[in-house]
């Protein structure tokens, strides 16, 4: 529901914040007070077309914010709009909507802080709020939310829900199908280029971890001279001795032949033996390792044109394939594999086409009885509405829910559209079509009565509904109004004090002077000042004045007590 609005430099409005309650509100006041204006802002944030003239006189620019909570089915539809938008939800079931216009007519949009697009927070308004006389935001009128309104009403989301799905499998069938029986040319030509590129992977017989053995193996073969040498260079000094130079195990042997000597008078020394005869171990160990790597080192010209021929391949289909020798590998497996694919797609087309057909005869069995419940559903919801709109002295007035054939989709195989006929004598048309006005709002009350729990819509605003009729409707409209109100919230502009008096939370809109200026001011009133304003709406002064309004307060409370 809508908590709070607020507003800045709107019209004629300077400054507003209104705390609206659960329930039925009531905003009242003379005619031209300003009333129509608090839908007018209601409508902007909603996604209604900004124009310079919203802005006030010598302001740069208008603002006008609310805040809205919401629970149910309602949050995950939010939600999805939200995520859908990239926009993150800053407090779970609670949203802030916000625009502002420029005095040059230009307009921004914001949700939860972040600037939007008009489309998003027009998608998200029509979520939260029905404003009646701006037929974009009321979902009776989009004739899409018939069907789905339809729905709920009858209680058929479960079967509407495995209607979808055998829908969704079906469409995932076709897809494959089409996907299968595309150009027989174009499937030729991708079945000889996967050959070809299968063959040339196959050919060169790829092993995982080959790349970098053979690059080890070319840097030995290119370094051959100069690691020969240096292996040679590193063995003679560890174990070949000259005149004048003698080997680092020559050396160490001297050393522990003279700590033999030492330990005889200092045994201290004996742990260094131990050490040195370690050292000793490990540089043969290194001698001889070195020797033999000396000994293996070829030159061999033959083998380094090989394992560059090698390395070339192998960097030739890592150009094709992949940047590496798996990545290679694994291209070919995909390939084999899509290859197979295609040559087996006859018998994969005929499978394919089996469950196609077994879906589409799931699918005609739900959509049957689908159609056969909204039949029923829709002559239940006619005579609903027609009983309502004859409360609301529009006894002439026909309903009809015209269920036509359709191509199966995820709502069903009926097409689902309200048709009225407002008038005695005046043949059925359809809903979305109709005039505005009094007689509309009151259509559109019968509607939203009948269908309330259907609908999901938690805010509903009607301006204008008592154009046309008297007081004694007037109880009834509020009546119906308050029951409405259980199970959304709804606000009404009214000039009626038998409607006004069923209100849950009522404000009293003005006009006041202020600093040699007109505003607008909105404010809620306590009982004492309830009953002023409804003496004043009934147009009778003094003690009877207060009598009357009393009493159409205390008729209101009674009503309500009783349910």
């Amino acid at each position: 529901m809508l908590t709070e609005l607020r507003v800045r430099d709107f019209a004629i409005i300077e400054a507003l914040d209104i705390e609206f309650a659960p329930g039925l509100n009531v905003l009242t006041g003379e005619t031209g007070a300003g009333k129509s204006i608090i839908v007018d802002c209601i409508a902007l944030l909603l996604g209604d077309r900004a124009e310079a003239s919203m802005v006030r006189a010598g302001a740069p620019a208008a603002w006008v914010e609310g805040v809205f909570s919401y629970t149910g089915a309602v949050r995950t539809q939010v939600e999805a709009a939200l995520a859908e938008h990239g926009i993150e939800c800053d407090e779970p079931g609670q949203l802030t909507l916000a625009r502002e216009v420029r005095a040059n007519g230009r307009s921004i949009a914001r949700v939860n802080g972040r600037a939007v697009s008009q489309q998003a927070l027009r998608a998200l308004g029509e979520l939260l709020v029905d404003v009646h006389g701006q037929s974009e935001h009321l979902s009776l009128l989009r004739v899409k939310e018939h069907v789905n309104l339809l729905d709920r009403y009858a209680g058929l989301w479960a079967l509407r829900q495995r209607v979808a799905a055998r829908v969704g499998d079906l469409r995932a069938v076709h897809r494959q199908l089409d996907e299968l029986q595309r150009n027989e040319r174009e499937r030729a030509r991708r079945v000889d280029m996967l050959k070809f590129q299968l063959e040339e992977i196959r050919a060169a017989r790829l092993k995982p971890g080959e790349e970098a053995a053979l690059l080890e193996e070319h840097t030995r073969l290119t370094n051959a001279e100069a690691l020969a040498a240096y292996a040679d260079e590193a063995h003679a000094a560890l174990y070949e001795s000259a005149r004048d130079a003698p080997a680092a195990l020559d050396l160490i042997a001297q050393a522990m032949r003279a700590i033999v000597n030492l330990t005889r008078f200092d045994k201290r020394f004996e742990e260094y033996h131990q050490a040195l005869a370690e050292a000793n171990a490990i540089i043969a160990e290194v001698a001889r390792t070195l020797r033999d790597y000396r000994d293996a080192i070829e030159f061999n010209p033959q083998r380094l044109q090989k394992v560059e021929d090698r390395l070339e391949l192998i960097k030739k289909l890592k150009r094709k394939y992949g940047e590496t020798v798996e990545a290679v590998i694994a291209f070919a497996e995909q390939a084999e594999a899509e290859l197979n694919q295609i040559e087996h797609s006859a018998e994969r087309i005929e499978a394919l086409q089996q469950q196609a057909q077994q879906l589409a005869q799931e699918i005609a069995e739900i959509t049957a009885e689908l159609s056969c419940e909204r039949q029923e559903a829709a002559e239940r919801l006619a005579r609903g509405i027609e009983a309502e709109l004859q409360d609301l002295r529009m006894g002439g007035a026909r309903f009809a829910v015209q269920i036509t054939p359709q191509e199966p989709d995820a709502t069903g195989a009926d097409h689902v559209e309200f048709m009225i006929a407002p008038n005695v004598g005046e043949g059925l048309k359809p809903l979305a079509k109709i005039a505005s006005g009094g007689e509309t709002a009151r259509l559109m009350l019968a509607l939203k009565a009948t269908l309330s729990l259907a609908d999901s819509t938690p805010t509903l605003i009607f301006d204008e509904i008592d154009q046309g009729i008297g007081g004694r409707v007037g109880t009834v409209v509020g009546q119906k109004l308050w029951r409405l109100a259980r199970t959304h919230q709804v606000m009404c502009i009214t000039h009626l004090p038998q409607l006004a008096s069923f209100g849950d939370a009522h404000f009293k809109v003005e006009k006041i002077q202020r600093d040699g200026r007109t505003t607008v001011v909105v404010r809620p009133l306590d009982r004492k000042a309830r009953l002023e304003e409804l003496a004043q709406m009934l147009g009778t002064t003094g003690k009877a004045g207060a009598q009357g309004a009393e009493q159409l307060l205390k008729e209101a409370e009674g009503y309500k007590d009783k349910r």
